[in-house]
């Protein structure tokens, strides 16, 4: 009697290559009016001392009167890095590159050639059913937006975006958004333009493995002379070593923002959560479970079924087909890459 086929099982080794590819951003400082002529000035990170004040939460033996004032009247000395720009011009330059791939849902590493053909067959039907055109507009709005710019874009009086694709250093095709005018709390179909079409139309192809794109991004925040700007925050790990109760992120002594914060806000395409009445977040950034640090808490959660994991192998190992949405999702963490195998 033939011996029935082994159940396909999830690679032990599966790790998918990032196809949204950012580099660092760097700082500039510019005049809004000359923001396109104007030589640019390099954002310096400088040292800070300052004498603060006791202001955290105090335990309930700390609370007696006497205690408090001889806390007060200790000095709270600290040491910080900060980034403004010159008294002189008013507008943040920010400037990266992103290099859009193709082959998305390719595994850069599988040891299961079974499970790797189950995998294709399921990738290239949904780019036959859907395409990349949902995701693309999704990335182009983040671009448009300025959502990358984080607590950059905040409080801007104006902020310009310029989207350049790049063929061996030319700028073959610009595209140019007012920000400010783009929702970030949504997609809204109401904000569609022939510039944010051809935007979305280059990132398609650039997925779909029609030819590399690289794009040149420029933002412009008028934030106003002197005012502070904020920079990535570097995580000392070894806290024994440093001085400085904050210290920010510069690339040959000019302010950065790291690649990892830009693609978690071109990623953060992710409406298909499960949401409960009270949350209003918005998109939030794709990851497996759902997890948003800021609110310490993870919105797809293995019990529902609804986190990356259990929707790929249900479509995979049971052909329990996620619906349209879910799909996005699933192809979304395919293009955000990571290191997916069984775990031993």
């Amino acid at each position: 009697m033939a011996k029935k086929d082994a159940a396909l099982k999830t690679a032990s080794v599966l790790a998918f290559e990032r196809k949204l590819d950012p580099s660092d951003a760097l700082m500039y400082a510019v005049s809004w009016e000359q923001r396109d002529d104007a030589e640019a000035q390099p954002i310096a990170v400088r040292e800070k001392s300052v004498r603060g004040t006791i202001s955290n939460r105090l335990k309930a033996k700390d609370q007696d009167p006497a205690k408090l004032d001889a806390q007060i009247d200790k000095p709270n000395l600290q040491t910080v890095d900060v980034a403004t720009l010159p008294h002189n011009v008013d507008t943040l330059k920010t400037q990266f590159t992103l290099r859009v791939l193709g082959g998305a849902g390719v595994p850069s590493a599988c040891n299961n050639t079974e499970y790797q053909g189950k995998l294709k067959e399921v990738v290239d039907g949904y780019i036959e059913q859907n395409g990349f055109a949902e995701l693309a507009c999704r990335y182009a709005y983040n671009l448009a937006n300025g959502r990358f710019l984080w607590r950059n874009r905040v409080g801007s009086e104006q902020v310009e975006v310029q989207v350049r694709q790049l063929d061996k250093g030319i700028a073959i095709q610009t595209w140019t958004f007012d920000a400010l005018a783009l929702s970030l709390r949504d997609f809204s179909p109401g904000s569609a333009s022939k510039e944010l079409d051809e935007l979305t139309d280059s990132i398609k192809r650039g997925l779909s493995g029609e030819g590399l794109v690289l794009l040149e991004v420029t933002a412009y925040a008028r934030v106003g002379a002197g005012q502070e700007v904020f920079p990535s925050q570097e995580l000392i790990l070894d806290r024994g070593r440093g001085d400085k109760s904050k210290t920010l992120y510069k690339v040959e002594e000019v302010a950065g923002i790291h690649s990892q914060k830009l693609g978690n806000a071109i990623r953060t395409v992710d409406t298909w959560y499960p949401q409960e009445a009270e949350d209003d977040l918005g998109p939030i950034a794709v990851e497996p479970y759902g997890s948003v640090t800021t609110q310490g808490k993870a919105y797809r959660q293995p019990k529902d079924k609804q986190d990356f994991y259990n929707l790929l192998d249900g479509w995979l190992l049971k052909d329990q087909v996620p619906d349209t949405e879910q799909q996005h999702f699933v192809m979304a963490t395919l293009i955000r890459g990571g290191v997916f195998g069984e775990a031993g």
